[in-house]
């Protein structure tokens, strides 16, 4: 009854969820809805730390700038295609939750669990511990110029940032949302002025590394394996592209917007991508670039002199910004898997006044601070993205067995056939080679996965479950409020 006088239940369907959000789903279409005019909302959401991070991981695995360039361009390129299939799967079933709420649809409630179970426990702790990382790897690194920050003193500012960050979410919506806008301005400077000085740099005639004869000179024996894992970090860096399939039911009018932000934002994006790549280049040499544990501040050392200052601050402000996003997005999946009845009760429980996923949230901390065992980027990076990509692809398989399925469904959008089996055909290469590559790391994400298997049964295929399940276990929809409940007034 304490709890309850605090938290509504999320799971109160459609018309609690719809209540509660006049203040926070507003707020939300107040910084994305009207920004989506202009097509920034999924720009701002993909364009994040990966950019400053994936760069040193992406030339290790592919062995030469030249490759490092083609996976990039290939990587913006099979992104657009997966986009364009979920752009499809967005408006035939519109429902926030993403490929969550698609694979659920087309797969069933095993499949559609699993997929919020590893997002749960994988997905948003470990790309939030990996941001929050890169930003205290730029913060910290004007302190130690010469040396790698101590592994203590990374992971100790990153919980410091998660902290906070979880706050600010737990506190207020309109907080969360501004302080989103405000630091999306660092990481627009900071990749604005790399391209700039790069052009620059090129208009001096320093693009040795950029031709064809240096291009594919290789520091190592290339390796297709290696490969595999350079497209998973490069993928790390268009992580968000899917944003928008997560609240389709809060944007206006997503038969038209959605598309039109997915055809604009992702060309945008391997553009902005592929040249900030270039603009590394034509400043540093490969065995700089790896040699560098934070690029952008490398780079800006070297052409910027004494206001080298300006990019680490720019690039740590763009990085707790991808904090902050990242929580907040949580949410929306939180409350999708709440409504089917797949997650527990307190999980799905919201605050009775400031309508913020504070239950959600303090879990969401709890899992990323765990992830912080471990300072090592990259290796968190191609266990997230081999588990992404797992589930890409099930969900761009969803849309051919709903074609077969339904074949006379409503479709405001129909893509060829032709697009989902490239993209399907990408993704059994990319999973096979990553597998080989790092067993390990992908084995342990599996195996992950298939806890959730247990706790399907258990927790919600178990319809008459005992009374001792009581409050942690019990999923399904809410019970009859009792005359002395508290009714959520948002």
């Amino acid at each position: 009854r304490i709890v309850g006088s605090l938290f509504s239940l999320n799971t109160d369907a459609c018309h609690q969820h719809r209540r509660c959000s006049g203040r926070a789903a507003s707020e939300f279409r107040g910084g994305a809805s009207l920004l989506l005019v202009d097509d920034i909302v999924a720009i701002r959401n993909i364009i994040g730390s990966g950019i400053f991070v994936s760069p040193k991981g992406v030339l290790e695995n592919a062995s030469s700038v030249g490759v490092a360039l083609i996976v990039w361009l290939s990587t913006g390129i099979i992104t657009a295609i997966g986009a364009l299939c979920y752009a499809e799967l967005g408006v035939t079933i519109p429902k926030s939750g993403g490929d969550y709420s698609y694979i659920l649809d087309i797969f069933g409630g095993l499949a559609g669990f699993l997929r919020l179970w590893i997002a749960v426990l994988v997905i948003y702790p470990t790309n939030q511990a990996v941001i929050a990382l890169t930003f205290s790897n730029y913060a910290l690194q004007p302190l130690y110029p010469s040396c790698l920050p101590p592994d203590a003193a990374l992971r100790l500012l990153a919980a410091v940032c998660l902290l906070l960050l979880t706050w600010v979410n737990c506190y207020s919506v309109r907080w969360a949302t501004r302080v989103q806008d405000v630091f999306t301005a660092g990481k627009l400077f900071a990749l604005g002025l790399i391209i700039l000085l790069g052009v620059v740099q090129i208009c001096k005639g320093h693009y040795h590394w950029l031709e064809p004869a240096h291009a594919f000179e290789t520091f190592r024996e290339y390796d297709v394996g290696l490969v595999a894992l350079s497209f998973l970090q490069g993928s790390f860096a268009y992580g968000g592209w899917n944003f928008l399939n997560y609240v389709t039911e809060e944007l206006v009018d997503p038969y038209r917007n959605l598309p039109r932000a997915i055809f604009i934002s992702i060309p945008v994006v391997t553009f902005v991508y592929v040249f900030a790549n270039v603009a590394y280049v034509t400043a540093m040499s490969p065995q700089e670039l790896l040699a560098s544990n934070a690029v952008a501040v490398t780079f800006g050392e070297k052409l910027l002199g004494v206001m080298s200052w300006i990019m680490p601050i720019a690039v740590a402000l763009s990085t707790f910004g991808g904090v902050n996003g990242s929580l907040f997005t949580s949410s929306r999946l939180f409350f999708a898997g709440a409504r089917e009845g797949q997650l527990p009760r307190l999980l799905a429980m919201i605050h009775i006044t400031r309508c913020t996923p504070i239950p959600a949230l303090l879990f969401t901390l709890i899992s990323t601070m765990l992830m912080l065992c471990t300072s090592d980027i990259y290796t968190l990076i191609n266990y997230v993205g081999f588990i992404n990509y797992l589930f890409y692809g099930v969900t761009v398989a969803g849309q051919i067995v709903l074609r077969i399925k339904k074949p006379h469904m409503h479709r405001p959008i129909k893509v060829s056939l032709v697009w989902p089996v490239i993209y399907l055909l990408f993704w059994a290469f990319l999973l096979a080679f990553s597998f080989y590559s790092e067993p390990i790391v992908c084995g342990i994400g599996l195996a992950i996965m298939l806890t959730g298997v247990p706790v399907y049964f258990l927790g919600v295929h178990w319809e008459k479950k005992p009374q001792c399940f009581g409050f942690v276990m019990e999923t399904q929809g809410p019970k009859t409020a009792s005359k002395g409940d508290v009714s959520p007034k948002c």
